[in-house]
């Protein structure tokens, strides 16, 4: 059993829609894709904010590897994210179901910060 959804994609394919989706929410505030895509991308977020709230070098460097080097980004999760969720031990994404695509029926939901 897979720990992660494989989304029918190759890895590098797959790691690029991811990172796509989680630089979509950490800029807007949210995103609308379908719920599968949203779960897996929940993840990721999660973790990036997780490593604002921890400050250090290795954290810096490991957000910015996974969001491709976009250094505003990053001092944004740094300095703005990890201030507001300080308190905040976890969970900090929410995902709203909003109904199916009308082409295949697929479940599309809003992923946005909580």
């Amino acid at each position: 059993m897979a720990l992660y959804r494989k989304l029918n994609r190759e890895t590098r394919i797959r790691r690029s829609i991811l990172s796509s989706l989680t630089k979509d929410v950490l800029l807007n505030g949210h995103v609308n894709t379908t719920e599968q895509r949203a779960k897996e991308a929940r993840k990721f977020v999660d973790k990036m904010i997780t490593y604002g709230k921890k400050g250090d070098l290795v954290s810096r460097r490991k957000a910015l590897a996974f969001l491709n080097n976009d250094k505003e980004l990053v001092k944004k999760i740094f300095d703005e994210y990890a201030v507001n969720y300080k308190e905040r031990a976890g969970g900090y994404t929410r995902i709203i179901k909003l109904g199916e695509r009308k082409g295949d029926d697929a479940l599309i939901v809003r992923l946005e910060l909580v």
